[in-house]
């Protein structure tokens, strides 16, 4: 498959409709992120708001052009995730919405925890949260610390979360901890973040500060029984396995954030510097060829894991390739605008703010590496596809 069909171009065309009211919030959501709620009303932030909930769950699907979009599919969102991110992805990633957190509970819930879940979404716009990475421990699952310890009714949650996004405004929460030793001895849990000894705070951050990335302490949160996640399921099947699918299901959306990121760099240079060299203009033009490769590789990822969510080696391959193309796009766009371009160019240097934080998202370049390295050792990555991640 080389590209969208028919039904996903007419989303990728209702998308960059909408992106064009998100424009104007770039730098308003940069200095006040908290400014996004005075425009929930706004159709791509009520899509986002929604997006990933199965029909069966009450939810009414967007209707365009004749077709359906519930955004449960990699290939939806990536389209989604371009074209917004295009506009601005401080404001997309601003956005409520399950996300994240909607794809764990797809994956592991039990039919009573969906219900509570997307019952809750679609009652009203909701932030929510995925929380695994730990202060001085990253992502580690075998040195994860935060516990869950048995009480009668259900447990005690007890640690400390890093980096989460929307962790302040988060009213549902997704988050591993360590029931047991042993990598089958971490379990996600659903957590109200109205339970008392729940605690998060936004971070400082450069870049994408509409994440409102934040620290969460977690002290004596009563767990329900009924809120662990996966209780039907395997061992294997649970806690590890449900957040490396959840990461490989929404890799290629993160991919494809920094694509979006990329184009409003390129769209930026083209529309502030009309007369370029020839040698400027060979620069622009090789990076357009790289942004549109770049974009068909996230395509491709996100195929990929729609058919088969444990192939998550190309949806690697697309975060790493696209968060470096975003870096080098942004760099590049400030040197062809010239010296002190950031300082005269507010949206391009929020831009360029912007695109560091894409290397961290879903997994560093290292990260992603390894994880490329394990395909191809085990044969998943095709041998076509290597060619075309070796294409820098």
């Amino acid at each position: 498959m080389t590209g969208p069909d028919r039904r996903l171009a007419a989303l990728r065309g209702q998308m960059r409709e909408w992106a064009a009211d998100l424009r104007p919030l770039a730098l308003e959501i940069d200095r006040d992120p908290e400014a996004v709620r005075r425009h929930l009303d706004l159709p791509a932030l009520r899509h986002l708001a929604t997006m990933g909930i199965p029909a069966e769950y009450g939810h009414e699907p967007e209707r365009i052009d004749g077709h359906r979009f519930h955004g449960v599919s990699a290939r939806e969102r990536v389209v989604v995730m371009e074209e917004l991110a295009r506009a601005d992805a401080g404001t997309l990633v601003a956005a409520p919405g399950p996300l994240l957190a909607g794809v764990a509970v797809g994956l592991v819930a039990d039919q009573r925890q969906k219900e509570w879940f997307y019952g809750r979404m679609l009652s009203e716009p909701l932030w929510t949260c995925f929380a695994l990475t730990e202060p001085d421990r990253g992502s580690d699952a075998g040195a994860l610390t935060t516990t869950l310890t048995p009480t009668p009714r259900g447990a005690l949650l007890n640690g400390e979360k890093r980096y989460v996004g929307n962790a302040s405004r988060a009213r549902i929460g997704v988050v591993f901890a360590r029931g047991r030793r042993g990598p089958l001895g971490i379990t996600a849990v659903l957590v109200d973040t109205d339970t008392p000894g729940f605690r998060a705070e936004p971070l400082d951050m450069i870049g994408l500060r509409g994440a409102r990335i934040g620290s969460i302490v977690l002290d004596d949160v009563e767990i329900p029984e009924e809120h662990f996640l996966g209780r039907h399921l395997p061992a294997t099947r649970r806690g590890v396995w449900a957040f490396v699918q959840t990461f490989n299901l929404l890799r290629p959306g993160v991919a494809a954030i920094a694509v979006g990121i990329a184009r409003a760099a390129h769209d930026y240079v083209t529309a502030h510097r009309r007369v370029l060299r020839a040698a400027d203009r060979d620069r622009l033009d090789t990076l357009d060829r790289r942004i549109d490769a770049t974009s068909r590789l996230v395509w491709q990822a996100a195929a990929a894991v729609d058919a088969r969510g444990t192939d998550g080696h190309l949806a690697s391959a697309a975060k790493l390739r696209a968060a470096r193309l975003a870096e080098d796009m942004t760099l590049a766009a400030g040197e062809l605008l010239g010296p002190g371009a950031r300082l005269t160019h507010p949206l391009l240097d929020k831009l360029t703010r912007d695109a560091r934080a894409m290397e961290f998202l879903e997994g560093t370049e290292n990260m992603q590496k390894l994880n490329l390295f394990q395909g191809l050792l085990g044969g998943k990555v095709e041998r076509d596809a290597r060619r075309h991640v070796g294409t820098q």
